[in-house]
């Protein structure tokens, strides 16, 4: 039976039935709304009292949450925080350029491109085995003591450039994963169309490819901006290695609260928003889902 039903005036209006159940399911979204957020205060509650009660809570309070050591720090911290932001804004572009470039190696079937499929299967293999730390300080200290002309001194930048290694690798496994995932018909539906191989990957492959892979190359950035307190290890002046000074100077824990603070506050957004592409990806693919 239909939910609608036409008025002598021409206009659809819906029936009685179907804002009915309309109501039933506001009803019920409240209901489900109020559920979840009683226990979820209730459980906020609990977690507190069982916190604060601990025999060690004061101090722990006084090692890792003094609001005095927290705002002197935070400053130096936030300044810090904009060289992160920085190293990861430029890796992040480099690393989806070397990312693909080393998917598209890896696809290719000539015998011709062998040696640079091989390459490219080493460099995955390789830089994905390594630890991003070790990888930091390999190529942090390893490079400068070779002493060869170009090579860049700057820690940052050398923190960078790990950075870029290790997860080029990884989000060069993300886009192969994508361009596998779509049907050999594809191609061959563009070949019969009277398009190049290259023509293609370019209009056909690649564009579902990416879009299929934007949520985990999302989640890959998130944890990209967490690593790069890893170039504190070499020196430079980011968010965790200004919270370093300040805890050496005051012997108190809670600068680094300070720089935990800044990183949530950017990778927490960047999570809700991976899972809202990944849901709305689900969405399309379900039968009958929105383009």
């Amino acid at each position: 039976m239909t939910s609608l039903h036409k008025r002598p005036s021409g206009e659809w209006v819906k029936s009685e039935r179907q804002l009915d159940r309309e109501r039933r399911r506001r009803r019920q979204g409240v209901r489900s709304g109020s559920v979840a957020a009683a226990s979820t205060i209730l459980f906020v509650v609990l977690v507190a009292l069982a916190v604060t009660s601990s025999p060690g809570w004061p101090r722990v309070r006084e090692t890792f949450f003094d609001w005095e050591r927290f705002s002197a720090a935070f400053p130096d911290v936030l300044g810090g925080f904009w060289l992160n932001i920085q190293i990861f804004l430029v890796a992040e572009v480099v690393i989806l350029v070397l990312g693909l470039l080393v998917a598209l190696a890896r696809g290719l079937r000539s015998p011709l491109f062998f040696p640079l499929r091989m390459l490219a299967t080493a460099y995955t293999d390789v830089f994905r085995g390594i630890p991003t730390i070790l990888l930091v300080y390999l190529v942090g200290f390893g490079l400068p003591a070779l002493e060869l002309q170009g090579v860049p001194s700057s820690p940052a930048v050398l923190g960078g450039l790990a950075l870029v290694l290790s997860y080029g690798a990884y989000v060069a496994e993300v886009f192969r994963s994508g361009i596998e995932s779509i049907h050999p018909g594809q191609r061959a539906a563009a070949r019969s169309l009277g398009l190049s191989q290259a023509q293609a990957l370019r209009f056909v492959i690649l564009p579902q490819a990416v879009r299929r892979v934007v949520p985990p190359l999302l989640n890959d950035f998130a944890s990209l901006q967490k690593d790069t307190a890893l170039v504190a290890v070499l020196g430079p002046l980011e968010a965790l290695r200004q919270a370093q000074i300040h805890q050496a100077e005051t012997f108190n824990y809670t600068p680094y609260l300070a720089a935990a603070v800044l990183f949530i506050a950017l990778t927490v957004p960047m999570a809700r928003f991976t899972d809202h592409l990944a849901a709305r990806a689900e969405r399309r693919r379900a039968p009958g889902g929105a383009p």
